[in-house]
């Protein structure tokens, strides 16, 4: 597949340096996730595809960072198509109509096909699309490397089904991926396991802190995050009640509701 990195130009606290969005050039231009609508992105996405005309657009989840660009995109190329699962609480909030794409669906793409693989946790609808000719796999939020992503329990969020979702994509063996954010991933078992044992270590150190007295997520947060840029505390106190979460659905923890007190069951 002939691949380009557009950037989004949208970088910030929970961005990093700004999305990744690709083309896909060939018979279907198509481009992956739409960022947030910079006038830069438009721009860059106009330069790479030239003379062609955008096709599609593939939304992997419906988080701002990857939808806001929709309406924008759709305005410049008002031929072009938008895929998606769905997750109509959130899809309804955007103007653009989104063609639906499940699990395991095959998508035409440039000159080749996707594979549509469904990995939720970091949201419901979360998807990662794989060229299987070059192993090649289009990774959205999965990983991020040299950092960790949010799993915002608030918001749809399961770390149950994130972890099954990192164990899924290990299984594929995928040779590369391409994320949403950071660089190209040229080794992605070893951060596919990376990521699973860090969620592990986090798990033991909430245990422990919940043994230790600690009650509430924000003293589990104080705990675990010394010296976190405060304008991340809301992430990490969705990582923890995450991780609450999926204990208590194991019968290991319980409280009333998630933002109380907690404790071990």
């Amino acid at each position: 597949m002939d691949i380009t990195l557009v950037p989004g130009f949208n970088p910030g606290p929970y961005t990093g340096a700004g999305n990744n969005t690709y083309v896909i050039s060939g018979e279907m231009p198509t481009l992956l996730d739409a960022a947030t609508g910079e006038a830069a992105h438009l721009t860059a996405l106009a330069g790479v595809l030239g003379s062609s005309s955008l096709a599609q657009v593939l939304v992997t989840h419906a988080h701002p960072d990857h939808v806001d660009g929709c309406d924008p995109i759709a305005e410049r190329w008002p031929d072009a198509v938008f895929r998606k699962l769905p997750w109509p609480e959130q899809d309804r909030l955007q103007s653009v109509e989104c063609v639906p794409i499940a699990d395991e669906d095959r998508v035409a793409a440039g000159d080749g096909v996707l594979r549509v693989v469904h990995t939720p946790g970091h949201a419901p609808d979360h998807l990662c699309f794989l060229e299987e000719n070059t192993g090649t796999l289009f990774s959205a939020d999965l990983v991020v490397a040299g950092s960790s992503v949010v799993i915002p329990a608030s918001r749809g969020g399961s770390l149950a089904q994130y972890l099954a979702s990192l164990r899924r994509v290990l299984a594929l063996g995928p040779a590369r991926m391409l994320p949403a954010h950071g660089r190209a991933i040229d080794d992605p078992a070893a951060i596919l396991n990376q990521y699973l044992e860090h969620r592990q270590l986090r798990e033991d150190q909430i245990v422990a802190a919940l043994r230790a007295g600690d009650r509430l997520p924000d003293a589990i947060v104080d705990r675990l995050y010394e010296g976190l840029d405060p304008r991340l505390k809301r992430m990490a106190l969705e990582s923890v009640v995450a991780h609450l979460m999926k204990l208590r659905e194991e019968g290991r923890t319980r409280s009333d509701s998630e933002q109380t007190e907690w404790e071990l069951a």
